[in-house]
């Protein structure tokens, strides 16, 4: 039997139980047409009822609601559609119906939209639909559409109520473009015309300044007619004088000023350069144009231009030019410092007697960290220095001490004085590196059903649950189940009734939040599955499906595992739970729970010991070996050989070049993107863990973990996709051996590099406070991270880079080398990774970055130079000398004696310099 049967069966059950004297006639057809879906047939039936049958219906329908939840076959969902247009009509209190409408059950499928909806609301008094479209107005809404909009305005403009101003409802407006949907595209009425009819648009036009993610909707063209959007249409309201264009102006700045994502920022850009300011109205509004330097880049530079005009006209104080620059010179936009500098330059030779503060402000760019920057602003005050005059080189010569110690000669050759610091280029910066992280401990154990429960709801609403949350939440159930299981379900009773256990279908990976699965089975509320017991899906696995991973696997195992032996045996307590949070377990502690088994006389389960046995920290400790000795059970004889043999052992990772061929033979299509990867990657041979005393093997899902693993399109193509994003739930799975995690990770992390992958790079950090070989697999997917695409990940790289330097795990030379060769088959791009080798010396990193450049700059200079390269020679040559480092580098000198004045040749040629000191 169905799922929809059954439903339908309680549905039917629970009305017929009524006393037949309290459904009228007229109530029982409203029934009817709501159990078969006829949602047109219900204005026409509820204009019948009187107050007391719609109470009365409203009774079975609540109970038809409940009977419905969780059914998601086609009958269900028609009779959703018509149960929130039933119930609407039924409701006679406004509250009660705005809450009834706006309910979530009913915010799929757009029933809301259906005509059937606004008949029943609209055959309500006015004073009732008023109130229940103002409640619903305030109720946020879901999606890209929101579906109660057309309800709320059709009831608003006939009856002219107050127009709602709340957030949503301004979007829904501002996305149905003042009823473009009832125009067809192409024809009738311009977006501008029909915003000058609209009386919607005094009241909603200033609130979209004020609103979030509405670039796309702003940018948008609503007729085949050029210059249809929304842009344009405000810059005609202003100048036709349907609205203000002073307040325009003022609402589009503010907006630009309060700040936001980069799409909005340009949208709104583009409704300013719509509306055109003159020259006189910008210069009214020369602070809020200063605000806009600190903004983005693009927002930034618009209002740079826009200055330099004001100034060359004369229209603002000469003070404002050594404003602006003390905001823009100090970003790390090359092209807005570079123009600040021309500007600079500009308003001297305009008037020379503006030269003092112009080489003042131009010094603000000595403490840039660009070496090139530094150069530019060093020429700017030379040029304009004689003019200046020598009451402004006191002030210069302090704002030279920031500039790079290449520039300090030519500095003091200019100020008439050494720059203080000079002599220090030959001393070592001391090595500033973060403090060795120290895995927190796990917390004992939860101590009632209750706390159980809690870190249960806690876990469900978290987007990504600790390792921590989880692991006590999984040993909490099976404690909890073993001590008084009954007390366990009363408390678990709230919590799942908020976060239901839908066993409907296995489209996702097996995660930390399908622990609910456990908490059902134990609290009575889903069925034990057991392989080969047949469910109405035939054997469908509810922790398992076509797309769960190999990690998602070791879970299932786990969570089934634990609800099969907690609704039986039920263990005391579980064997893998971790001691701390990176899912290590001491020998120590696994020996004391393996006796506690031995004495309880419980069996270990399979699943439970193989991901102990993986966990458990490797032990030289004579005590602790002597104590494993001591166990009698067969768990305990394979857990004591184990810790005697070392545990797992390590793999080790073999370098190989991943190009697949092109296949010339066909056209290429977005299905053959991996044809262009050009990508260094590793293989592992693999191994099914060691066998124990006797014969005992580690349960199926953990050796699939073991396997060998080498690049191929099928395993590129297999982790593409956020169904296989990495997390710090699989990490904890093996935390002594992050070298097998990193290269069977390693595409996704090539991902960020040069694909658009996003995120997997916070697992560098992850991995890098992880125990075990750090080796080349590791190293590949930290060189990866470093040369992300996106800055995030990049940051990530860089925390993971230092963890793995204080730690004394860190391979400058390999990654290095590694680096020098992505940047050379373009994999990674020259210019991201020295931002991010940037950010990891700022730290104070200087000997850990230089060691890493060193061994990339062999490569880096071989052939032809990308972009960025002559950034890279330039931290390097930074790091080199901070850190005193000495010998030279056969490229670098090569490329240093060449002719030339390019930046790559100067930072060579500094480096080449650096390096040969004695």
């Amino acid at each position: 039997m169905s799922s929809g049967t059954v439903n339908d069966a309680k549905a039917v059950k629970a009305v017929k139980a009524r006393p037949a004297t309290a459904l009228t006639e007229a109530v029982k057809a409203v029934l009817a047409a709501v159990h078969e879906g006829e949602t047109g047939r219900l204005p026409g039936l509820l204009a019948a009822l009187g107050p007391a049958e719609r109470r009365s219906c409203l009774l079975e329908l609540k109970e038809l609601r409940r009977a419905n939840r969780g059914d998601w076959s086609k009958e269900a969902r028609q009779r959703m559609g018509a149960l929130l247009v039933a119930g609407a009509g039924c409701h006679l209190g406004a509250a009660g119906a705005a809450t009834w409408i706006g309910a979530r059950d009913f915010t799929g499928r757009s029933w809301a939209r259906h005509p059937a909806l606004a008949d029943v609301v609209e055959a309500q008094p006015v004073e009732w639909q008023t109130d229940v479209v103002g409640r619903l107005a305030a109720k946020r809404g879901s999606g890209w559409s929101w579906d109660l909009y057309p309800l709320i305005e059709r009831v608003v403009r006939r009856t002219g109520c107050a127009v709602p101003a709340s957030d949503d409802f301004t979007t829904e407006w501002l996305r149905s473009a003042a009823g473009a949907e009832n125009s067809p595209r192409g024809t009738s009425t311009t977006l501008l015309e029909r915003l000058w009819t609209d009386t919607f648009t005094p009241v909603l036009l200033p609130r979209v300044f004020e609103l979030d993610d509405v670039a796309w909707l702003l940018e948008r063209d609503y007729t085949t007619r050029s210059g249809d959007n929304w842009p344009a249409a405000i810059a005609g309201l202003a100048e036709s004088g349907h609205f203000g264009r002073e307040e325009l102006l003022g609402l589009c700045l503010g907006r630009l000023v309060r700040g936001g994502k980069l799409a909005d920022q340009r949208a709104f850009l583009a409704v300013l350069t719509a509306l055109a300011p003159t020259p006189q109205e910008y210069a009214a509004r020369v602070r809020d144009l200063l605000a806009l330097l600190d903004g983005l880049s693009a927002v930034a530079g618009h209002a740079q231009q826009v200055l330099l005009g004001l100034d060359e006209a004369g229209l603002i104080e000469p003070e404002v030019v050594g404003e602006a620059s003390a905001v823009v010179l100090f970003r790390s936009e090359k092209k807005l410092v570079r123009a600040q500098l021309g500007w600079l330059e500009q308003a001297a030779k305009r008037s020379p007697e503006r030269a003092g503060p112009v080489v003042l402000a131009a010094a603000e760019a000595f403490g840039h960290p660009d070496s090139a920057i530094q150069e530019r602003a060093l020429n700017v005050v030379a040029r304009r220095l004689k003019a200046a005059g020598e009451a402004v080189l006191p002030q210069l010569l302090a704002a030279a001490e920031a500039l790079n110690p290449a520039h300090h000669a030519r500095a003091g050759e200019l100020f008439g004085a050494p720059v203080a610091g000079s002599g220090d280029d030959d001393t070592a910066w001391a090595e500033l590196l973060p403090p060795v992280p120290v895995p927190a401990p796990l917390g004992e154990p939860l101590a009632t059903p209750e706390e159980v429960a809690e870190e249960l709801a806690v876990l469900r609403a978290a987007e990504r649950p600790d390792v921590a949350v989880f692991e006590r939440v999984l040993d909490g159930l099976v404690r909890h189940a073993h001590r008084d299981r009954a007390a366990l379900a009363r408390a678990l009773e709230p919590v799942l009734r908020v976060h239901q256990w839908q066993d409907i279908a296995r489209w996702r990976d097996c995660g930390p939040g399908d622990v609910l699965y456990l908490a059902a089975v134990l609290a009575g509320q889903a069925e034990l599955h057991r392989p080969g017991f047949v469910l109405r899906r035939n054997g469908h696995d509810p922790l398992r499906g076509t797309d769960t991973t190999e990690y998602g696997n070791v879970l299932a195992a786990r969570i089934s595992e634990a609800a099969e032996r907690a609704t039986a045996d039920g263990p005391p307590y579980l064997l893998a739970t971790p001691t701390d949070v990176t899912g290590a377990i001491t020998a120590t502690a696994l020996v004391e729970r393996l006796a506690g088994y031995e004495a309880a006389g419980v069996a270990a389960g399979r699943a439970d010991l193989s991901a102990a046995l993986l966990r458990v920290t490797p032990t030289t400790d004579p005590a602790v070996l002597a104590a494993a000795d001591r166990l009698s059970s067969a768990a305990g004889r394979w857990a004591a050989a184990w810790l005697r043999d070392g545990g797992l052992p390590d793999q080790a990772s073999e370098r190989v070049h991943f190009a697949p061929a092109a296949d010339s033979t066909r056209k290429r299509r977005w299905t053959t993107w991996w044809e262009d990867l050009r990508r260094i990657a590793v293989t592992q041979r693999g191994t099914g863990g060691p066998v124990g005393p006797a014969g005992e093997r580690l349960a199926a899902e953990f050796r699939a973990l073991l396997e060998g693993t080498e690049p191929s399109v099928v395993r590129v193509r297999r982790w593409e996709g956020w169904l296989r994003e990495p997390s710090a739930h699989w990490a904890a799975i093996l935390p002594h051996h992050r070298e097998e995690l990193a290269a069977r990770w390693l595409d996704r992390f090539a991902d960020c590099a040069d694909r658009e992958g996003r995120g997997t790079a916070r697992m560098l950090v992850v991995l890098a406070e992880a125990g075990g070989p750090a080796g080349r697999a590791l190293h590949l997917a930290l060189a990866y991270g470093l040369g992300a695409r996106h800055p995030e990940d990049r940051a990530a790289a860089v925390d993971a880079l230092l963890v793995l330097a204080a730690r004394g795990d860190l391979d400058g030379a390999l990654l290095g080398r590694e680096l020098g060769e992505l940047v050379k088959l373009g994999t990674v791009k020259a210019n991201r990774l020295a931002q991010s080798l940037t950010a990891a010396a700022d730290t104070g990193a200087h000997a850990t970055v230089w060691s890493v450049l060193a061994a990339a700059l062999p490569a880096l200079l071989t052939g032809e130079a990308q972009r960025g390269t002559a950034e890279l020679v330039a931290i390097s040559a930074d790091t080199a000398r901070r850190s005193a480092a000495r010998g030279p580098i056969p490229e670098v000198t090569t490329i240093a004696a060449r002719p030339g004045t390019s930046r790559l040749l100067k930072e060579s040629r500094t480096l080449r310099d650096i390096l040969a000191a004695s």
